[in-house]
Formats: structure tokens, C-alpha cells, sequence
């Protein structure tokens, strides 16, 4: 029989992919890892749980407990607090700082979820691995959820082939509603508890507020990029993303100002006005750090650059081993920091991360 490790997270996904598993006849075992420590990592500004009798990562860990042992399988707990801070904190941290905006979930699951996680499933002597993840591994190559609605397979683009070596997900042809009637069928309390949201393990904050724990901000002028006038005052470039209009508090008739560029050197954020406006619009996008999971190099297919996005046609010209020149038909809000993953119709070929977006061969947002 062979023995499947399920990444338990006290949420209703892990929860049923242990009981498929469990169904079809493996060996089941949970581990539960706990990656953040609001007192460790001084997460006191903007954290809505401080007052709570119990935090919600201890509130997780029960919730694996009570299904763990509904399933009859065994749980064991792992402590990656340090390394989620020096891996993914400390990356996201310094994204900000640069003025892009990061995605903490897309490394949380290179590093985290699927290196440190599957090391510690083999001490449990673990055949195979499995998660909660709605995505199909075939081949050893990543393919998108049947369900596309819930498909996160943009979030696991950084991934390397040998990472998924040996890796299940269970849930890759399934709903969310199928998945929430199989756990009230086994009368597991999780059956209809909220998806995580917020930050990867960290959850739900204030943003603005969260950021003051472990960033200075420093305040800057706000410019119309068209009129060159100084229409407000910003709180600190970290704050802002491309394509933002809500949260500038300009008065009047700004309110229809939108978020398209920043200076780092000059501390000044760019806005126009519109949300159609040129400067809004890109052609190409340089992406560095590119991985690939699969072994094609096609020269067209297509991406995406934020996940909730269609699939976008679009052209690559490679231009060493790990930078990629994406081209594409004037797009929207194309981010420095967020990640372009690109696919060959279902399967995820891997991705990259935008370092410069471009229009008419020139260069966007003024980094």
C-alpha cells in the first residue's frame, strides 16, 4: 500500500483530498505546517485577531486535529516560521521596497508548500504528496483544474518538474460544491468554513496598517502625468499598485485618476485620468527569472499576468536562459512584481516575473 502525505491545512480542500485519497485506498498520513507567528514576527499593527482568545493558525491546527481524527489518520505538525520569513516575508518585503508588487503565494509554494513540505513528508516515508490545490499533474507535467473557476495553477508556475515528481491533487476535476457535499457527508465541521484569503498564511490585515510593523513609509507628491500638476500627496509608493484608483483620497473630480507609474528614485506616484488612458496600456513586457516545468519552448501561446486574467495570445522571443520578451495586444495594468505564467492551451508551461513593461519599444511606470 503505497503512502500519501496530504499537506493539511484545516481547511475544507485538504480535508477532502484526504478523504479520496483515503477512499482509493492509501495510506493516508496529515502533516500540518504552521508558517507564521503574529508575536515572533511582530504582527501587531493591523492584525484583527490580536484580541482573539486563540490565534488562527491554532485554530487551523484544530480543525486538521478534529478531521484527522474523524478520518482515522494520523497528524503531524512542522514548525517553518524562520524559513517562511527568510523565503517568502523577507522576498515579499523587498518587492515592496523596489516599488512592485509582489505575489507571496507563488513563492510560498516554490519554497514552502512544495521543497521544505516534501522533505519533511519523506522522513514520514511518503510514496506520493498531495495538497488541496485545484490543478491536474499528468506526466509530470501541470495542467489547469477542470474547473477553471477555481484553477490555480498560475500559482504553482514556479514549480519545477522534479518538484512535482510524485505530487497528487485530488481535487483537479472537481467543484467547490462537490468538494463542501463530500465533507458534510463525512461530517466534518470544516464542510462549509470560509476560504483563506489574504496573504499566503498569513491571512486577512489592514494592509496599510500591516505594512507599518516592518516598512518605513515616506510620503511623496502625487502627479498627473498629462497636466505635470501636483493634485496630492501620497503615504508611501509601497501602498500603490498599477491600475489602482480606490485609496488615493483625492477630492473632487480626481476620483478618476488611476495609479500609472512611479518614480523610486524621485519618490513621486503617477496617475491619469480615465481608466482607459494610454499610459494604463502596454505591447511587451520583459519577464526575468523565467522556470519552466514543461520541456516546450513555444514562440506562441498564452499568459497571463495576474491570475483571475483570461488567457491572452501572445508571442515570445527568448532572450537567455532566464529573461523572456513577451509581446501582446495593448493590454491593461500590466504590474512590475506580478508574475506572467504562460500556457499551451491547458497545460502551464511555468512563468516568470515581470521586471519592465513596455510600449512602442519603450519603457512604462518609471521605475
Amino acid at each position: 500500500m503505497k503512502k500519501v502525505v496530504v499537506g493539511m491545512s484545516g481547511g475544507v480542500d485538504s480535508s477532502v483530498a484526504a478523504i479520496l485519497l483515503k477512499e482509493q485506498g492509501y495510506e493516508v498520513i496529515g502533516l500540518f505546517m504552521r508558517n507564521w507567528d503574529s508575536m515572533v514576527n511582530n504582527d501587531i499593527i493591523g492584525n484583527p485577531t490580536n484580541g482573539n482568545d486563540i490565534c488562527p493558525q491554532e485554530r487551523d491546527y484544530n480543525d486538521a486535529v478534529d478531521v484527522c481524527k474523524k478520518l482515522d489518520i494520523p497528524l503531524h505538525r512542522v514548525d517553518f516560521v524562520k524559513e517562511y520569513w527568510d523565503y517568502v516575508f523577507m522576498y515579499f518585503l523587498d518587492e515592496l521596497k523596489n516599488g512592485r508588487t509582489p505575489n507571496p503565494d507563488v513563492m510560498c509554494n516554490k519554497f514552502i508548500k512544495f521543497d521544505l513540505f516534501i522533505k519533511e513528508a519523506k522522513k514520514l516515508g511518503a510514496d506520493l504528496i498531495a495538497t488541496g490545490h485545484y490543478a491536474i499533474v499528468k506526466n509530470n507535467k501541470l495542467y489547469k483544474s477542470t474547473n477553471i473557476d477555481k484553477d490555480q495553477s498560475y500559482f504553482l508556475s514556479y514549480l519545477t518538474k522534479s518538484q512535482l515528481e510524485n505530487v497528487v491533487f485530488p481535487l483537479g476535476n472537481m467543484t467547490k460544491d462537490k468538494v463542501r457535499d463530500i465533507a458534510k457527508s463525512y461530517g466534518l465541521n470544516v464542510y462549509n468554513k470560509k476560504d483563506s484569503t489574504g496573504i499566503c498564511f498569513i491571512g486577512e490585515r489592514k494592509f496599510k496598517k500591516f505594512l507599518q510593523n516592518y516598512l518605513p513609509s515616506k510620503k511623496g507628491k502625487i502627479i498627473d502625468i498629462d497636466t505635470n500638476n501636483v493634485v496630492g500627496e501620497h503615504i508611501g509608493l509601497m501602498y500603490y499598485t498599477i491600475g489602482q484608483r480606490k485609496g488615493l483620497q483625492l477630492g473632487g473630480n480626481n476620483d478618476k485618476l488611476f495609479v500609472v507609474g512611479k518614480s523610486i528614485k524621485d519618490n513621486i506616484l503617477y496617475v491619469a485620468l480615465g481608466e482607459n488612458n494610454k499610459y494604463l496600456y502596454s505591447d511587451e513586457a520583459l519577464i526575468e527569472k523565467v522556470n519552466f516545468i514543461s520541456t516546450s519552448r513555444p514562440t506562441n501561446c498564452q499568459c497571463k499576468f495576474r491570475y483571475r486574467q483570461i488567457d491572452i495570445e501572445c508571442q515570445l522571443e527568448y532572450v537567455n536562459d532566464n529573461d523572456i520578451i513577451v509581446k501582446y495586444n495593448n493590454i491593461k495594468a500590466v504590474t512590475p512584481g506580478q508574475f506572467c505564467v504562460f500556457y499551451l492551451h491547458d497545460e502551464c508551461l511555468g512563468g516568470g516575473i515581470i521586471k519592465e513593461v513596455r510600449k512602442n519599444h519603450h519603457k512604462l511606470w518609471y521605475l
